[in-house]
This record gives C-alpha cells, structure tokens and sequence, in this order.
C-alpha cells in the first residue's frame, strides 16, 4: 500500500454535519474541485456502489467499504490494476472540537502508474478540498 496524501482539519461543525455531506454524493463537485459529477447506487452504507466523473478523467466505479456514522467513511475507486482509497477519519476531542483527517491510499499491481497519473493532483488539491467540505458542512442547514 502507497500513502499518497494526507490532510487534516480541526472544526467546530459537529461530525454530523461532514456525514451529511459525504452522504449527499450529487454535491461533492461544490465541494471537491476534481470531481464532476457522483452517483450512488442505493442508501450510502457500507457496501454501497456508485460512480464517479472526475475532470478531465474516465467514468470510475467506487464501492463504499466502511461506514460507521460519526467516525468513518472509506470509498475505494476500482481503477484498472489498482485500488484508490479514501478513507475518512472524524473524532471529537473532550473540548468538543472535530477533527477530520483524510488519507488516501493505493493499492495493486499498477498503483505505480495511478501514482504517477493521479498522486500529484490528489495531494495538491485534497486540504482545499477538506476546507470547502467544512464551509459546505458548515453552511448546507442555514437558511437565509
């Protein structure tokens, strides 16, 4: 297994809020700069099937591996001769304020390739991404 990013944010919008968002795949592209569109076979739970357009790249299959609601949520893209995982880590610390960490991860025999291909672009743009999440997070139950 090849780490090829990490990033991490303390918040304080409740895990809740991040679930909610994770949940709701038809917004990830207000909130993740690289992803055109998401669609989710079924009720977001652990074994969950969708796909996913990221810009500029093919259509990707993604099966939901784990989901424990206010702790943790992984995907893992079934790219060709290799698995791309995100896992998402959410605590609350005895203050109250969240962490969320993402790590993301490849495994198989061309996880060299999708390193090269994907591992610079993931790991410039996943803390934005994670700081767009919180706003979106921070903003999806306030009405004007």
């Amino acid at each position: 297994m090849t780490t090829i990013a990490t990033a991490e944010l303390t918040s304080d919008v409740p895990p809740q809020a991040f679930f909610d968002r994770w949940a709701d795949m038809a917004t990830w592209p207000d909130w993740n700069t690289d992803t055109e569109w998401v669609r989710l076979d079924g009720p977001f739970r652990t074994g969950a099937t969708g796909a996913l357009k990221p810009r500029g790249g093919p259509v990707t299959r993604f099966v939901v591996t784990s989901l424990v609601p206010g702790r943790e949520f992984t995907d893992v893209s079934l790219l060709l001769g290799a698995r791309l995982t995100f896992q998402h880590l959410v605590a609350v610390d005895a203050a109250g304020a969240t962490t969320v960490s993402v790590r993301v991860t490849l495994t198989g025999p061309l996880s060299f390739f999708w390193k090269a291909v994907l591992g610079r672009g993931i790991a410039k743009g996943l803390g934005e991404d994670l700081a767009r999440l919180e706003a979106a997070a921070r903003t999806a139950g306030v009405t004007a």
